[in-house]
């Protein structure tokens, strides 16, 4: 009875970098629906409001950058060798571009006036701004999260061209299980040990 197939380790590390994308576009997603900047303005004629401001106003990109890592998890069941380091590469610019929009909340000295803006709200009406750091903490874990994907998926492509390149011999010999190699060497063994050459074939009858 022979041994399984051991799995390949490419086609692992295909399956991890697609499911860490997965992850990256859902924390994306949830990023884009948590709110960034919490809004309040008073006009002198009715009464004080509170606006919150979501991360897909804040930053618009937030959406897409999640449907394009959607699109590159299933573009990696499909792509291999040179395309492969593409996608990797544009996973990367991706994750880069999430974290600097997730570092935007930060970066703006005064949200108020950004967040009045995409509101329309006057801005002679604010009374005040506050920062709340949910959203943009959950861009920044997407974008680790898509730049570890490129750094699978670059592994995976190097894996398989260096499997392309492996001699048949040296293919065979890994398809030997350990079990099988050491059998082999000890009818060696024992056929010097009994005086035989063991590269020497039976004696024709």
């Amino acid at each position: 009875m022979s041994d399984p197939a051991p799995p390949n380790p490419g086609r692992r590390r295909l399956l991890m970098g697609a499911g860490l994308l997965v992850i990256a576009a859902g924390a994306l997603w949830v990023a884009s629906k948590f709110s960034w900047v919490r809004l309040r303005s008073f006009d002198g004629l009715g009464e004080p409001r509170t606006l919150m401001v979501s991360g897909a106003d804040w930053s618009a990109a937030l959406v897409p950058l999640a449907v394009a890592l959607v699109a590159a998890a299933i573009a990696t069941l499909a792509v291999r060798g040179w395309a492969l380091r593409v996608l990797a590469v544009l996973v990367a610019i991706i994750g880069a571009a999430a974290g600097y929009l997730g570092v935007s909340l930060w970066a703006v000295r005064d949200v108020g006036p950004r967040a009045a803006e995409v509101k329309n709200v006057a801005v002679s009406t604010l009374v005040g701004a506050d920062r709340l750091s949910g959203g943009a903490t959950t861009a920044l874990l997407a974008a680790v999260v898509s730049v570890l994907a490129a750094i699978t998926l670059l592994r995976a492509a190097r894996g398989a061209s260096a499997s392309k390149y492996q001699t048949p011999a040296a293919r065979r010999s890994e398809a030997v299980s350990p079990v099988d190699r050491g059998q082999s060497e000890r009818v060696m063994w024992d056929s010097l040990d009994d005086g035989h050459d063991p590269t020497v074939g039976p004696a024709q009858t």
